[in-house]
């Protein structure tokens, strides 16, 4: 597949993991649901992707206990493309594993978006979903830009070469038959990855990278939702 077949009759679909319940924000909301503005951060993240003419559904894995809160607050969405809300499990790898059970078999691509990165612009979700469409599988990430050490017992083993150190980011985007195999090859073996495109990697398929956005902020803390704030609000 080549970028220019990257066209609104694709068939896309997005998966957002939304399972966790928010214990290092130290709030009872789930992050998910804190507002910026007058629109949860959920909602924000997703009317992003639901913009993009080749997205055909969406699928969100939510906490077990808050499936119909979550449904409640992406209402707003109307009826732009299809929807679904799904429960999440116990690890952001399970959420994605459940969500993907939605996914239309049809899917071409398959993009998974954390639900808490609500300031993703649509040109970085365009340029991830074109070089997965080309390459296979695509992330973005930016450029380690201070020193980093590796360090153990509080002591220093080594400097690494930053040169070669990208921190990711969401979207990662990948053709539909290769994450299926990357996360049935994980659960057969009992590998949990810190992202999809690691498992990916372990079926030693390349990933592509796309430079990211320094706003394509992860909400984690509350000072992380300030930011976003501060950011959105300029």
């Amino acid at each position: 597949m080549s970028r220019a077949t990257v066209t609104s009759s694709n068939r896309i679909a997005v998966v957002i993991p939304a399972g966790g319940i928010g214990t290092r924000f130290g709030t009872r909301t789930p992050k998910q649901f804190m507002k910026i503005g007058r629109v949860a951060v959920v909602t924000m993240t997703i009317g992003r992707f639901t913009r993009h003419p080749g997205v055909a559904a969406i699928v969100v894995a939510a906490p077990a206990s808050h499936v119909e809160r979550t449904r409640q607050v992406l209402a707003p969405l109307g009826r732009r493309v299809r929807l679904a809300v799904v429960a999440g499990g116990g690890s952001r790898q399970d959420s994605v594993w459940l969500a993907m059970q939605a996914v239309p078999e049809n899917a071409e691509i398959i993009v998974v978006h954390d639900a808490v990165r609500p300031l993703i612009s649509e040109r970085l979700i365009a340029d991830v979903v074109n070089a997965a469409a080309e390459f296979g599988a695509a992330i973005c990430a930016l450029p380690v830009v201070e020193t980093v050490k590796r360090v153990r017992n509080d002591v220093v083993e080594a400097t690494l070469d930053r040169s070669e150190l990208w921190v990711v980011q969401t979207p990662q985007a990948f053709r539909a038959d290769l994450l299926r195999e990357a996360h049935e090859k994980a659960r057969r073996d009992g590998v949990v990855g810190t992202d999809d495109a690691m498992l990916v990697e372990r079926l030693g398929h390349p990933v592509r990278v796309v430079r990211g956005l320094p706003e394509n902020v992860k909400i984690t803390t509350p000072d992380d939702l300030r930011r976003v704030r501060r950011m959105r609000s300029r």
